[in-house]
């Protein structure tokens, strides 16, 4: 076991596709939506085994900081790092890294978002000792998650060369990455079988990240060297704001990944969901014998409705006549009720409230 792997827990966003559960001031990575544990707990407690929780840090927004230490008991309160404000999945990579190297110049740092539901945890955990043999060898490591149907909602990565196996798993050469296609595009790509769906879980050596992002980020590498020059010091948070204000605002997939020349992929079949939306999250859950999920801790009496996911407040009933295929989320100030292929388009509602400034409802 390499004693100088660390994970780095992206906890940031606000989840809106799950909106009206999911909050800013409580987004989704910090509800229960699939079990009785948070998807933060379950992030935590899947690596857990490989990593211990002084070697985990979380990347978050710094309202959020006393939920994640409340969440995630024993782990160290310096390894909550506050983002000043949300800049995108390459400056949040970034602060870490230059945190790590300050503790541990040998370190290995693997990436994964808060917001995913694995089903073999065992299975992930091997795969990502298998990453981080890949990693070794200087590569940047994705794992890419073997698509069982064409979903148009995720980015693919198309295998190259293969490489040779690591702890059991065979390894290939990343040949290109490509944004999220159409549906005939996307169906091509999963009958071809050299696709995978692109999860945004990497492994590195922080060596490596930090040299591609001075090389291809040159701007956001500068400020982040500031940002690591004064980490020690008494003006850590003075310098860190003042970085994040000129640091460029992108993805570690368009910034780095896309553009580096060794790249590698360990391809994973672990039972991955990333909980995008509501209708994706019901997909996920138990059922009755007409197809409907209840969820929440209020009364519902369904009639005549199959297929549809129901959550309901405490303290609240809800009746439904006649539904099928619906969404129907009942919270204490908001309630959502749209049909399950119209899912995705509940970030839309978030946008209009934003832009109603009504801002109690966000």
């Amino acid at each position: 076991m390499n004693d100088h792997l660390y994970a780095v827990i992206m906890a940031g966003g606000i989840g809106s596709r799950l909106w009206p559960r999911s909050r800013a001031a409580t987004p989704k990575q910090f509800l229960d939506l699939v079990g009785s544990r948070t998807m933060l707990q379950e992030t935590v407690e899947r690596i857990e085994p490989l990593v211990p929780l002084e070697r985990v840090l979380v990347v978050v927004g710094e309202e959020h900081r006393k939920t994640v230490l409340e969440q995630v008991p024993g782990l160290p309160e310096e390894n909550v790092l506050l983002e000043p404000g949300p800049r995108g999945t390459a400056p949040c990579i970034g602060l870490a890294g230059v945190v790590l190297r300050q503790r541990d110049v040998e370190a290995t740092m693997a990436v994964f978002p808060a917001d995913h539901r694995i089903a073999d945890a065992a299975g992930f955990r091997e795969a990502v000792v298998a990453a981080d043999e890949v990693a070794q060898e200087g590569y940047l490591v994705t794992l890419g998650i073997e698509p069982d149907h064409p979903n148009t909602g995720y980015g693919y990565i198309e295998r190259g060369s293969s490489l040779h196996k690591f702890n059991g798993h065979q390894a290939y050469e990343v040949k290109r990455f490509t944004e999220k296609p159409d549906e005939e595009r996307a169906r091509a790509f999963v009958e071809s079988g050299d696709y995978y769906w692109n999860g945004g879980i990497f492994i590195w050596k922080i060596e490596t990240i930090l040299n591609e992002m001075e090389d291809l980020l040159p701007s956001l590498s500068a400020e982040l060297e500031r940002v690591a020059e004064a980490w020690p010091t008494s003006r850590r948070k003075e310098v860190l704001k003042s970085a994040w204000e000129q640091v460029p605002q992108t993805t570690i997939d368009y910034g780095i990944m896309e553009k580096a020349s060794r790249v590698a992929t360990v391809p994973i079949d672990v039972g991955w969901d990333d909980v995008g939306n509501w209708a994706t999250l019901s997909a996920l859950l138990d059922s009755d014998d007409r197809g409907n999920v209840i969820r929440g801790k209020g009364k519902v009496l369904l009639l005549d409705t199959k297929d549809s996911y129901v959550y309901v407040s405490q303290g609240r009933m809800i009746a439904t006549i006649g539904l099928e295929d619906f969404v129907v989320v009942d919270t204490p100030d908001a309630l959502l009720i749209c049909p399950k292929d119209e899912a995705q388009a509940v970030r839309d509602v978030v946008q209009e409230l934003d832009a109603r400034e009504w801002e109690e409802y966000l």
